[in-house]
């Protein structure tokens, strides 16, 4: 009996071993099949099976698998790859998809396409573009570029949007240099469109870098995208307005804590945290307003806390609410940026962040813990407990960095474009790149050029954070443009005073005299050495040149028929060891509006207010120097160089636009001029009454570049201790001034 069940269980066991051969070998095939299509269709092993009824389905495209059933059987990791596979890069670095041999010849480059006829473009893209183009990046060839842009309006790639532009995989594809996108950087504030608002942009960018705005963590390719902030199309050009805090108040409290005033989605992405808002919201010192009053539709979508809300929203008012907040709260949108992020940052109201997974905007380079409060969507409640706990110092620190990256890299279209072309700059020339320092300490990466060194030392800006000071001699300039004909000549004289100033290193003369040098033994004897340079092109801006003799941090910068002892110059140096960044001098001249003719005028009356002081008789740091040589525009110098002036108010645009602080006028004096020289010099040019005129044209010419007016009104003026004082002449230190 026993041996009959064996023989049955073995023949069942044998009949369904044949009946599963037979099964698993008609299928043997087509598995064969499908795992060699897998593996040139890009499958990676490491993937788990999805399940499929259909053998003769095993894959959908890319736009068809986000779907429950799908997602049930994908990994996290693949799902998003294959939400994201518009980046036909993804992998994409600086080492894989950039050529770095396009940008060895001629150094940083960019070329932007010429526009095609009938092709129209956005006001924002042309701001780019003419920033871009008016840049000391760009050029003409593209056989010298580094780096390409589009001339397509690639901002708004909503489907939705009256911006979009049509078929633009076409245009983008047909261009003759497009190289599959190697070495092109791509604009994009907007992308996807409702109701899921992906960050799709409608083409296959290919191995082209983005610049973004609301990009996510999963999808920026580190170190090649760019992070940018979403900015409206009233945003400046150029300029743009200072932020908000006039002044530091201590304690740091303002009227709220925390505030937010906006829209608030009923439905779709984006609409989970503005709807939970409200339980937050105190009516006191925590006051977050939603509205759902947008759109054509809104009452069909409506809720039971609309009416509410909307009445509620209606009695604030934004700016007073933004300007007398400590903190701001910055929530995610339909996509991760917000208008309210930039908003925020002028105000000096700290940004809290509740936009979980967006890189914030040039995270690459700015340290947002400095600034911002990173909070998370998933707690929203604990937000004011944790706002609450931040220490006032801690505060004040928040406030004044959101004030110093308001300023320099996001207050314009420029800054913001220029902040790009820097970081990426820095990725071609890693060996010269900023410091971390450079881009989060003032005044910035975009006024801090490590072209010209590597070592922080050598900048105006660092002495302090170093624990260092600049070194403790000058160079003197001093700037000729007349024949050498007497010995009596003010700049013989000049020269012997400056000599015996027990801080002078060294006397440069640059000779931009028409006439031939005058023999080496025309010039006095002195105790430091006399280095003579003809001016290259005899042109105005090559004052100004970074000549590499000059050794020392310090320059004391003259013109030839200036007036100055030894004392003074003394004094002078002093007071700038203290104030390296800025111009210390004497001879102080001011601007101001004129209602009238609408722009800006230049006076030389002499009153107890100033804003620059010219560079005839002032001392600055080299750094200058260069940054006025490699900064400027070439059409700023050339009309300085035709002109043959207003380089002095150039160099006090520069220098108060890169420190935001006025310069340091050094004791009363109100002659600096020799009166002897005659009318037929070229130093005397000042009598020229067309002279007065040109430099109203340069400061307006100067101001528009600048996009604003960079020069700061400053009463103050430095003297020695005991100046003027009724005390005997022997107890003060710097007895010769009060005799000039």
């Amino acid at each position: 009996m026993q041996a009959k069940k064996r023989y049955l269980i073995l023949l069942s066991a044998g009949a369904c071993l044949v009946l599963l051969f037979y099964l698993g070998g008609v299928q043997l095939p087509a598995a064969s099949r499908s795992r060699h299509d897998r593996s040139r269709n890009g499958y990676r092993p490491d993937q788990p099976w999805p399940h499929f009824s259909d053998p003769l389905h095993l894959f959908l495209p890319w736009d068809q698998t986000d779907t429950e059933e799908y997602n049930l059987h994908i990994s996290p990791r693949h799902k998003r790859d294959v939400n994201t596979s518009v980046y036909k890069g993804k992998r994409c670095r600086m080492d894989s998809c950039f050529d770095f041999s396009l940008c060895q010849k001629n150094g940083f480059k960019v070329y932007v396409y010429p526009q095609q006829k009938g092709e129209k473009i956005s006001e924002s893209y042309q701001n780019i573009l003419s920033t871009i183009e008016g840049s000391r990046f760009y050029t003409s060839d593209p056989g010298q570029a580094c780096l390409f842009v589009l001339s397509l309006d690639t901002l708004d790639r909503d489907q939705l949007s009256p911006q979009y532009v049509h078929n633009l995989k076409t245009k983008v594809q047909n261009l003759p240099l497009w190289n599959d996108g190697r070495n092109h950087l791509i604009f994009n504030l907007y992308s996807g469109t409702w109701p899921d608002y992906t960050e799709d942009l409608g083409f296959d960018i290919g191995q082209a870098m983005l610049a973004k705005a609301s990009i996510s963590t999963e999808n920026v390719r580190p170190n090649f995208d760019v992070s940018i902030p979403l900015f409206s199309k009233e945003h400046p050009r150029t300029g743009g307005e200072r932020g908000y805090l006039k002044y530091n108040s201590i304690p740091p409290f303002r009227k709220y804590m925390l505030v937010f005033k906006g829209k608030r989605y009923l439905t779709g992405i984006g609409s989970d945290t503005r709807n939970a808002l409200h339980h937050v919201h105190n009516a006191e010192d925590v006051v977050l307003l939603t509205t759902c009053k947008h759109g054509k539709d809104w009452q069909k979508h409506k809720d039971a806390r609309c009416d509410k809300d909307n009445a509620e929203y209606d009695k604030y008012d934004y700016k007073e609410m933004l300007h007398n907040s400590t903190f701001c709260l910055v929530p995610r949108g339909r996509r991760l940026g917000s208008f309210r992020f930039l908003e925020a940052l002028q105000a000096a109201c700290v940004p809290v962040m509740l936009s979980n997974g967006w890189e914030l905007p040039f995270s690459e380079i700015i340290d947002w813990n400095t600034a911002a409060v990173i909070g998370d969507e998933r707690l929203l409640l604990q937000i004011p407990t944790t706002v609450r706990s931040i220490h006032q110092d801690k505060i004040l620190s928040l406030r004044q960095q959101t004030q110093f990256l308001w300023e320099a890299y996001f207050s314009s279209v420029e800054k913001i474009v220029l902040t790009t072309l820097e970081i990426i700059q820095d990725r071609v020339f890693e060996h010269g790149s900023r410091s971390s320092l450079m881009w989060n300490s003032h005044p910035g990466g975009l006024f801090a050029l490590p072209q010209y060194s590597g070592y922080l030392g050598d900048f105006p800006f660092y002495y302090a954070t170093l624990g260092i000071k600049p070194y403790p001699k000058f160079t003197a300039v001093i700037h000729a443009v007349s024949p050498l004909v007497s010995q009596s000549q003010p700049i013989l004289k000049l020269l012997v005073a400056v000599a015996k100033s027990q801080y002078c290193a060294q006397i440069i003369v640059l000779w931009n005299c028409d006439k031939p040098l005058p023999a080496k033994h025309r010039w006095p004897a002195t105790s430091v050495p006399v280095i003579v340079i003809e001016g290259e092109n005899k042109v105005m801006s090559s004052r100004f040149l970074p000549y590499e003799t000059i050794v020392t941090d310090a320059v004391l910068s003259l013109d030839e028929d200036t007036v100055l002892s030894t004392t003074e110059v003394d004094f002078a140096f002093t007071v700038w060891q203290s104030f390296p960044e800025r111009i210390v001098g004497y001879p102080a001249r001011s601007h101001f509006w004129d209602s009238n003719k609408e722009r800006w005028g230049y006076t030389s009356k002499w009153t107890n207010d100033y804003s620059m002081v010219l560079t005839g008789a002032a001392i600055y740091h080299r750094y200058y120097h260069y940054l006025y040589t490699n900064y400027l525009p070439t059409s700023l110098k050339s009309m300085v160089d035709q002109l043959a002036n207003c380089e002095d108010i150039l160099m006090n645009f520069l220098v108060s636009a890169v420190t935001k602080l006025p310069p340091i006028k050094v004791t009363q004096k109100k002659q600096y001029k020799e009166t002897m020289m005659g009318q037929s010099s070229r130093a005397s040019r000042w009598a020229d009454p067309d002279h007065f005129a040109q430099r109203q044209t340069c400061m307006n010419k100067f101001a528009s570049w600048f996009g604003a007016m960079p020069l700061v009104h400053s009463q103050m003026r430095l003297d020695p201790v005991l100046f003027k004082d009724q005390v005997s002449i022997l107890r003060k230190k710097y007895r010769d001034i009060e005799r000039l």
